[in-house]
């Protein structure tokens, strides 16, 4: 079963974190989904597959109302990031998705129709919550060749999709960071075989690195904090990917 755990909040403005459920199947891989809400509106990020739909919406529903769910932000084209949209959709056929333009012509195969998209530009956009500015910063080749993070700079809170993902044991389950040198053990052969490109990974933690960033929330495994923001960003610079020594 999932659980939400506020992980932000300055009066209507929060951060929610539908976190991990250690109940699920073995063949499939676990997932984080986030919950912003603002202004009495709220905008889901990387929503989930199919098959964890129900586990999503009722984690939701302990904290907010469902029904006030206008946007989805969907990183990039995955089925784990966005094959409930369906499912999202039949509740709330008014949802606008937020994805890369590449993709909009790819996810309607999961559902919806030409105006559910919001196509986001290769150089990323502003998106309005209720009057709340997010930033779509390009993550292009990580691992997606049309991917982009989300950077709410009031909350000082950065979505990373799947840049900081850490395929995790059962016994390390907590939802923040608590051993860097321990935790990102768990993260190298992700890394080193899903992101496809040191130049595009160099431009990403140039970018990042520049921003205020208190909490690196990623689609899989632990949220980093503090000064572990910055030491995945360093970490991740110097590791070298894109290359399979079979």
């Amino acid at each position: 079963m999932k659980t939400t755990q506020t992980i932000f909040q300055d009066g209507d403005h929060k951060w929610l974190a539908i976190v991990r459920d250690p109940a699920k199947a073995d063949f499939l891989i676990d997932t984080n989904e986030y919950l912003i809400t603002h202004g009495g509106q709220g905008m889901l990020l990387d929503p989930g597959g199919l098959e964890i739909f129900p586990a999503v919406f009722s984690a939701v529903a302990t904290e907010f109302d469902p029904s006030a769910i206008s946007a989805i932000f969907a990183s990039h084209q995955d089925p784990d990031v966005i094959s409930s949209l369906a499912l999202w959709l039949e509740f709330n056929p008014q949802l606008r998705c937020h994805v890369s333009w590449m993709w909009s012509g790819f996810i309607p195969h999961f559902g919806g129709v030409a105006s559910t998209f919001a196509p986001i530009p290769d150089e990323g956009m502003t998106i309005s919550l209720a009057g709340l500015s997010l930033q779509a910063v390009p993550a292009h080749y990580l691992h997606s060749s049309g991917n982009h993070n989300l950077y709410d700079r009031t909350a000082k809170m950065f979505f990373s999709g799947d840049i900081g993902a850490a395929l995790l044991p059962a016994d390390q389950q907590g939802l923040f960071v608590k051993d860097f040198s321990t935790h990102i053990r768990h993260a190298e052969g992700f890394h080193r075989r899903w992101m496809g490109s040191n130049e595009a990974k160099h431009q990403w933690c140039s970018r990042v690195s520049q921003l205020d960033i208190d909490m690196l929330c990623p689609q899989h495994g632990a949220i980093y904090q503090g000064e572990d923001v910055q030491r995945f960003i360093n970490w991740f610079d110097s590791l070298q990917v894109g290359v399979l020594r079979a």
